[in-house]
This record gives C-alpha cells, sequence and structure tokens, in this order.
C-alpha cells in the first residue's frame, strides 16, 4: 500500500465508533447528567450511549440483513455487515469499561458483555461468516432497547421525581410485555431453526462446529437470564400493586 493510499482510505470503522461511544460517555457524565447524584450519573451515562447504540443498531442490522440478496445462515459477511458488527462491538467495549470502573462486582452484566463480545468478534475476525445469524439475534436483542432505557432512567429518578414514578409505574407494564414476547418467543424460535441449519453440517467449511456451537450456549444462556430477569420484574410488579390495592382498602 502506498503513502497516497494510505493518506487517502478511511480509518478503520471499530476505533472510530469506539471514540463516538466514548465521547458520548463522557458528555453524559460529566454534562448531560451533572446534577444527577453521583450514585445514578454512571448509570445514566451508560443508559445514553445504549439509546445511541441499540434502536440504530437494531435498524442497521436489519438493512444489512436485506441489503444481501444471498443472505443465509452460512453466507459470507458483506462490507456493510462487518461495519455493524464493528458498532456493536465498540459500543460494548465502552460499556464493559463503565462495569468495570463502577460496578465490579457486577458479574453478571460483565459476563454477558464479554460472552456478547466474543460472538460478535468471532463473527467478525474469525469465521468471516454467519453475520445473517448473529444480527438476526442482534435485531431481537436491541429492539427493545428504547423501551428498556427509557425505563431504567425513569427507575433511576422515580424516588426524586413524581413524574419519573409516574413514567416508571406506566411503563413497566408495557416494557415487561414487550420484553416478554421478543426475549421468550421470538429469540427461543430464531435460536431453534438456527441450531437446525448449523447442526445439519452444511456450514461445517466457514463457520466450524466449535464456534457455532459457543455462539449458541451463549445465546441460550442470555435467553434463560433474560427470561428470569423479566419473569422477577413481573413477579415484583404484582406484588407491588398487591400491596397498593391492600393499602387501598384499608383507607376506604
Amino acid at each position: 500500500m502506498d503513502i497516497k493510499t494510505l493518506i487517502i482510505s478511511p480509518p478503520p470503522p471499530l476505533p472510530v465508533f469506539f471514540t463516538m461511544f466514548l465521547t458520548i460517555y463522557l458528555l453524559a457524565h460529566f454534562i448531560v447528567f451533572r446534577n444527577w447524584t453521583p450514585k445514578s450519573r454512571p448509570e445514566a451515562a451508560s443508559c445514553l450511549i445504549s439509546l445511541t447504540h441499540g434502536t440504530p443498531a437494531a435498524i442497521l442490522a436489519g438493512i444489512a440483513i436485506f441489503s444481501d440478496p444471498k443472505h443465509h445462515f452460512a453466507s459470507p459477511n458483506t462490507h456493510f455487515q462487518n461495519s455493524v458488527l464493528e458498532y456493536s462491538i465498540a459500543y460494548f467495549i465502552m460499556d464493559l469499561i463503565h462495569y468495570l470502573t463502577f460496578y465490579p462486582t457486577d458479574v453478571l452484566f460483565i459476563g454477558h458483555h464479554l460472552a456478547t463480545l466474543f460472538v460478535f468478534v468471532t463473527c467478525r475476525y474469525v469465521a468471516f461468516h454467519g453475520a445473517y445469524s448473529v444480527l438476526i439475534l442482534l435485531v431481537l436483542a436491541e429492539v427493545t432497547s428504547l423501551l428498556q432505557n427509557v425505563w431504567t432512567l425513569a427507575g433511576a429518578r422515580k424516588g426524586d421525581s413524581e413524574v419519573a414514578r409516574q413514567v416508571f409505574d406506566k411503563m413497566s407494564v408495557w416494557f415487561y410485555g414487550v420484553y416478554s414476547v421478543v426475549r421468550g418467543v421470538g429469540a427461543p424460535l430464531f435460536v431453534y431453526r438456527m441450531v437446525g441449519f448449523y447442526a445439519s453440517g452444511v456450514a461445517d467449511s466457514v463457520v466450524p462446529r466449535w464456534l457455532w456451537v459457543s455462539w449458541v450456549c451463549v445465546v441460550v444462556a442470555a435467553i434463560s437470564v433474560s427470561v428470569l430477569w423479566v419473569s422477577n420484574n413481573w413477579v415484583e410488579l404484582f406484588r407491588e400493586r398487591g400491596v397498593r390495592v391492600e393499602k387501598g382498602k384499608k383507607v376506604g
């Protein structure tokens, strides 16, 4: 590669995307949420970069999938699909740094981010195939991102703001409902199709068996944790509303 080509060639997407998420995170922490309490400010900054990643990633992943007329479970990654993978890799690296800095004992989220990075990185830099399946899973994971982050931000402020409390209470049922359908029905159905395809062995030459098995293990674990999480939230929601009803009866 000559000097001229080096100068005019665009920078690799991953460092650019990481710099973008780092900048947004720092702006959120020190400017956007500067008046929030020190306890809630890191979580809010994490939510803002998650908002920047989630819905755009889902939209970009959908476009990347359907812009490839030959897309299937074993198709080679297109340049656009690789860029979307790098966009998500950059986000998860930034959010992993956030958790290691502020919540180093949160083993569940740290483990989730490391496992997710393993799937994205191996699809992008090891197999160079399989982005179709990984990006569909990304869409299923991030389609609820907007609801979840607004719900999380409202939850962080519900003790200080009546508006935030009302938003949190009204959103909970809708968010839990959509989340339950996507994670409890849509994701398992897609994983079932994914396993059926890869288990047939037709893609072993491009996506090694050890790799797709590891992807499936990560995804199944993530779905299981998600279902457990939302189930616990449903239980807590009904418990809180039951307490309110009982209090209302006593007052009446």
